[in-house]
């Protein structure tokens, strides 16, 4: 490592759960780091998040797991019902043999705190600089450098460039260049207190009901303090990719023929955040030279798999540890990196777009759907889900 360079810092562009997870790999791999954060403050916006255990794993390769599992609620199962008849579809039970089986648990966490365990990581390291108001607009490479230049035309260098810029990537318009995909599906999301959550779902559950071109989700959070409710429906209108508030008029609208049980959630949040949702296709090359993409910016997806944050932890960590194999050298650890992670994070891209049909089928389609899991014991379901909660830190490069 003599002729690694550590006194430059690495530019990561993004200060949320991906950008905050890579500074924590490279601080590790003995770096000082910089984040350029385009909003106000560091922070994050959204409501629950589903951890499966590969983001344990990888809290834990990062040095934040007690942080994280302090904040999180621990499921007995993971549940899916029809809206429209209350069938149930098929639960998986997440404790103590699902916890065997895959070294670790099952949660639900708010994303605020999993972000805030990531920053307070960060911060403790001491060698994470944090600039807000900072959005990239140029990006300049030059032998064993990068040069970012910020919208008020201040420049930052660094020996690489880590684009954890989100879903709406600076770093990922000026190598890539593709076209988000607009899916027409918009979610629905708020926070509700357990006072006002209805007695009869109060499960300590990731339970999900499935409906025509619909479904709604709802499982406990901050020690069951607060129910997260997320509901999601094919829109009517020509949707364009991004975030607002949303009207209790227009949700209600779309959950005619719902079961009154399931029914009930769409009547609770007081306010909601509205999502019109998008994914990209997935791309075979993330690096360019000394620049590379993590998280979002790489392969963002639809919720339906519920690993959007769990593959930017992952990320964080596999480039953490094709760093380490390749004595901190950036240009094969990004290849390393790359390779390991392609075809994963496509592969979630893509079952993320199914699950959707799936969950949103009518008809006769609806009907396989239900009977798609009858009778499953839960050592089967686990052998199901073996490729995707099997990842650790042992296992994450490419051979």
């Amino acid at each position: 490592m003599s002729d690694v360079n550590m006194n430059e810092p690495v530019l990561v562009a993004g200060g949320g759960i991906g950008g905050l997870a890579a500074a924590l790999a490279l601080v590790r791999r003995g770096f000082r780091v910089k984040v350029l954060e385009q909003a106000p403050e560091i922070g994050e916006i959204g409501a629950g998040i589903q951890l499966g255990p590969n983001a344990f794993h990888a809290f834990d390769a990062l040095g934040v797991g007690e942080k994280a599992r302090g904040r999180a609620v621990y499921t007995d199962y993971m549940v899916m019902h029809d809206a429209l008849d209350e069938y149930q579809v098929g639960k998986i039970p997440t404790g103590e043999a699902f916890r065997a089986r895959f070294g670790n648990p099952y949660a639900v966490i708010h994303r605020v705190d999993v972000h805030l365990s990531l920053l307070e990581g960060a911060q403790e390291t001491g060698r994470v600089e944090f600039l807000t108001s900072t959005r990239v607009e140029h990006i300049e490479q030059s032998p064993g450098r990068v040069m970012v230049v910020d919208q008020q035309g201040r420049t930052h260098t660094g020996q690489a460039l880590i684009g954890a810029d989100g879903v709406k990537s600076v770093v990922r318009q000026k190598y890539v260049g593709d076209p988000a995909r607009v899916t027409g599906h918009v979610v629905y999301r708020a926070v509700v207190d357990r006072k006002d959550f209805p007695l009869d779902l109060q499960w300590n559950a990731a339970s999900i009901w499935v409906g025509p071109n619909c479904h709604l989700v709802h499982y406990p959070l901050r020690g069951g303090e607060q129910y997260n409710v997320v509901v999601t429906f094919h829109s009517r209108e020509q949707e364009e990719w991004g975030v607002r508030e949303g009207s209790k008029e227009e949700v209600q609208s779309y959950f005619q023929g719902i079961c009154p049980k399931a029914r009930q959630l769409i009547d609770l949040p007081r306010s909601w955040k509205r999502w019109a949702t998008a994914d990209r296709e997935p791309i075979g090359q993330w690096t360019y030279g000394r620049a590379t993409l993590l998280g979002d910016a790489a392969h963002p997806t639809t919720q339906y798999m519920a690993q959007g944050a769990c593959m930017a932890l992952e990320d964080a960590v596999t480039l953490g540890e094709a760093l380490r194999v390749n004595g901190n050298d950036f240009e094969r650890a990004f290849d390393l990196y790359q390779r390991s992670r392609i075809a994963r994070t496509a592969r979630i891209v893509l079952s993320s777009r199914e699950m959707g049909r799936i969950y949103h089928a009518k008809g006769v389609e609806r009907l396989v759907r239900n009977d798609l899991w009858r009778g499953r014991s839960p050592e089967r379901f686990y052998d199901a889900m073996e490729w995707l909660y099997g990842w650790n830190v042992s296992n994450c490069l490419a051979e």
